[in-house]
């Protein structure tokens, strides 16, 4: 009686009371999966089995101009951004991407030359990482709604999900965190920098870059057990992995760029939060067994990146960071659709 009284409780509140990860919860209750589904709901991307062997693997994405779309950002910008964060859910998978369809909802004033800019954007995105624009839709809407499905094709075998990382691997990522929750914190929240630091910290969210060819790599390689694409912040990134996996995370070294360190000393902010509470990177987070560690190494230097050692993974689901030898718990905060005041 008192779980059918909480159900009732969750059916009236509203999207915003929610938030993005209980109302996909709740809407996945009414969905049957596919029988033989390559990749189970809640990961990156939605795969179908082709059945030689191989999947197809798509994922889809939008930018809303009123709530996604930060200001000074280009109309070029907008849409090759929603390019890469579709094509780096995939590259999270170990999958090239293909092709992208690109879906434009626009106001019946907005001036064809932005829809030009935007076409451009979508091109830049796609080329970018081998890809291509096959088609796509255009309807009339009252925001500028940017959305798309990137496609990319990969042998089942070598898909690299959220649900295997096992506890004792060894936990990483491909880069730096930091700049673009200094970046929001500028746009947002009025903070100030120095010019030179202002406008890179800002172009880490303007121009982000996805990191395909690391994705592939690993996934060829066979050295990872797990990964996912941390555009919802490296602590979101831990907890989705915990979620899908159910193991805890030990994190020893946080990746902290220098100029997200720089904006921290400058605003006296922890920086660490700066790391672990924004997102927007598009790094891949990722764990591997142990003796599998100079495997990936070489995976990753073959395509010009370094592997960065976070910690380990926990049999238990404790999530905490070590700072001078005392674990302090790592929270959910990052970016959540529909709650306000979580993007920071």
């Amino acid at each position: 009686m008192s779980e059918q009284l909480g159900l009732g409780r969750r059916y009236m509140a509203t999207v915003g009371e929610l938030g993005e990860r209980a109302l996909i919860e709740l809407m996945l209750r009414h969905f049957t999966p596919m029988p033989g589904m390559p990749v189970p709901f809640w990961d990156d991307v939605m795969a179908i089995s082709l059945g030689d062997g191989r999947a197809a693997v798509l994922n889809t994405d939008m930018l809303v101009w009123k709530t996604d779309i930060p200001q000074g950002m280009t109309y070029y910008q907008a849409a090759r951004k929603a390019v890469v964060m579709n094509f780096s859910d995939l590259g999270a998978k170990g999958v090239r991407p293909q092709a992208f369809l690109a879906s434009l909802g626009i106001p019946r004033d907005l001036t064809a030359r932005a829809v030009e800019e935007m076409a451009r954007g979508f091109e830049a995105g796609a080329r970018k990482y081998g890809g291509y624009i096959i088609g796509g839709d255009t309807n009339e809407a009252a925001d500028i709604i940017i959305s798309g499905v990137a496609y990319g094709v990969i042998d089942e075998n070598k898909i690299v999900k959220r649900e295997s990382a096992k506890p004792g691997d060894i936990l990483a990522t491909t880069g730096l965190f930091g700049d673009t929750t200094a970046a929001f914190k500028i746009l947002l929240e009025g903070y100030q920098a120095p010019r030179r630091l202002r406008d890179s910290l800002l172009e880490s969210v303007y121009m982000p870059t996805a990191r395909i060819e690391e994705g592939v790599a690993l996934s060829e390689s066979g050295s990872i057990s797990a990964s996912i694409d941390s555009s919802d912040g490296l602590a979101i990134s831990l907890h989705d992995l915990h979620r899908s996996s159910g193991v805890g995370f030990r994190v020893e070294t946080l990746p902290i760029s220098p100029r997200a360190k720089a904006f921290a000393e400058l605003h006296n902010l922890n920086p660490g939060d700066l790391a672990l509470y924004g997102g927007e990177e598009y790094e891949l987070v990722f764990t591997l067994k142990p003796n599998q560690l100079e495997a990936a190494n070489d995976a990753l230097k073959s395509v010009g990146c370094e592997l960065i050692e976070l910690g380990i993974t926990l049999a238990d689901p404790r999530i905490v960071l070590v700072e001078e030898g005392v674990e302090k718990p790592i929270g959910k905060g990052g970016w959540e659709h529909f709650k306000t005041g979580e993007h920071l």
